[in-house]
């Protein structure tokens, strides 16, 4: 409303007034503009939240659009679950203006920013970080920090974690183990965590094991090189080589993870923190067994594995095997040893040295041929009474282990006389005939046809046994 003066003239209100003082109305205009560039860290009010971007109000020309990837460090996310309209939030300028003339800002990026000031001075004081994991990856987990760590499943927990699903949700705490702005990469390690606040525990369950004790564990993992075991407050190593006194092609063959063992501590490293096993230092070494059981100038039945240039190796237990030097496969001359033998025959072999330092055994097919002392688990198959005091067949009452060698071998007639005759596929092939007086008379064939002949009583009815395939 205007006034009057004292004459009564109206003078009207002014519509408007000029407060602009000594500037332009452009150059008012502008000063009530916020002036950015791109990379800035800006403040506004969140005005609009749609499923494809959000605006923010910074008290720019227009305002700016926030897209869903730009908004939080996790995947896939509904904006409004992020932000409220009426919120003030920080954002970092991506595009003052892009093709469709749009400012375009980013949250995650804001969040960045002030996230790596902060893990900056975590890692440089060596303190522990705290967040959500989002999300399992390939070799890991991805951990909400306020920016993506990655958590390798190696350094999950004290033993390598092979289900990582159920950490989706949970919170965790670790140490910052590596940080590189430039690449924007983060790693994480709860293992380091544990250990740093399980070290006591640690430093005590260590000094309590004791070299050559026995411990019970469960398997955790299974890996090229050994298997690791779970002691109850440790894992511990049981390297390939100590899984088998028998050669092991994979740690998996012997262990699976789950599997409860009795191991043997070989070594306790205070230093490192490490823990040998031995899981065949419980059972029974079938050298020490073998050795125990059997002696030089021995007969013992084996089968044939593999052939080599210089003889061929023969298993004559379990995990046993001792080589034939191709110098003792026949009483002739032998160029090569499959003109002897094949792998998976079966035969005859003597003791002639057994090192089981070394363990090592040296075998001969040619000593065997001329008789000897038969090992005692095979006098106990053929029947103890057919041996005398020095381990010769001297014959007896039929037993199963003769009865099945004669009906293999057509080896008994009507009038209890025996000759038996191995296939000529076989060199070395030998024969053995038993006449009514009770001599015996063997003859060995060599691959040129000669032949010699030992008289005698000696275990050579065993021949059947020792060189059949």
């Amino acid at each position: 409303m205007g006034t009057f003066d004292e004459s009564g003239a109206y003078t009207p209100r002014p519509i408007t007034e000029n407060d602009l003082g000594s500037l332009t109305l452009d150059e008012a205009y502008s000063a009530t503009m916020v002036d950015i560039q791109n990379g800035q860290l800006v403040e506004g009010t969140v005005v609009r939240v749609d499923k494809d971007e959000v605006l923010l109000d910074i008290g720019y020309k227009s305002e700016g659009v926030i897209p869903p990837r730009e908004l939080s460090i996790r995947n896939g996310v509904d904006p409004s679950e992020i932000v409220a309209v009426g919120e003030k939030i920080e954002a970092v300028v991506l595009q003052r203006e892009d093709k469709e003339g749009r400012l375009v800002l980013s949250k995650k990026r804001a969040q960045y920013e002030r996230a790596w000031g902060r893990i900056e001075e975590i890692k440089e004081g060596d303190g522990m970080v705290s967040g959500s994991v989002i999300e399992v990856v390939k070799g890991g987990l991805i951990v909400d920090i306020g920016l993506r760590g990655f958590l390798p499943a190696s350094l999950v927990e004290l033993r390598r974690v092979r289900d990582l699903q159920p950490y989706i949700g949970t919170t965790v705490d670790a140490k910052i183990i590596e940080l590189d702005k430039n690449r924007n990469n983060v790693v994480l390690s709860r293992r380091a965590w544990l250990e740093e606040t399980q070290k006591e525990q640690r430093e005590e369950f260590l000094h309590d094991l004791r070299p050559g004790e026995v411990r019970r564990g469960v398997v955790s993992s299974v890996v090229n090189f050994g298997a690791f075991v779970d002691l109850g407050g440790m894992d511990g190593l049981v390297h390939v080589s100590e899984l088998s006194w028998k050669h092991v092609d994979h740690p998996g063959s012997v262990v699976a993870v789950g599997d409860e063992i009795e191991v043997q501590v070989l070594e306790v490293d205070l230093s490192r923190e490490r823990i040998s096993l031995s899981l065949k230092a419980t059972q029974q070494d079938p050298w020490q067994e073998f050795a125990g059981a059997h002696q030089v100038g021995e007969l013992v039945y084996g089968r044939v594995t593999k052939l080599v240039p210089f003889g061929s190796f023969v298993q004559v237990g379990d995990g046993i095997e001792g080589l034939v030097h191709i110098s003792e496969m026949s009483a002739h001359h032998v160029e090569l040893p499959e003109q002897v033998v094949t792998p998976g025959e079966e035969l005859w072999v003597k003791i002639i040295d057994l090192d089981l330092q070394r363990r090592r055994i040296s075998l001969s097919i040619k000593q065997a041929a001329e008789g000897g002392v038969v090992a005692a688990e095979y006098q106990e198959h053929f029947g103890e009474h057919a041996y005398d005091d020095e381990g010769n067949y001297i014959g007896g009452e039929s037993s199963e282990g003769q009865e099945a060698w004669a009906e293999l071998y057509g080896e008994s007639d009507a009038d209890g006389d025996a000759s038996v005759e191995e296939a000529d596929a076989v060199e070395g092939a030998s024969v053995e005939e038993v006449d009514a007086d009770g001599d015996a008379s063997v003859e060995e064939v060599d691959a040129d046809g000669d032949a010699s002949v030992e008289e005698g009583v000696v275990s050579r009815r065993l021949t059947p046994c020792w060189r059949s395939a």
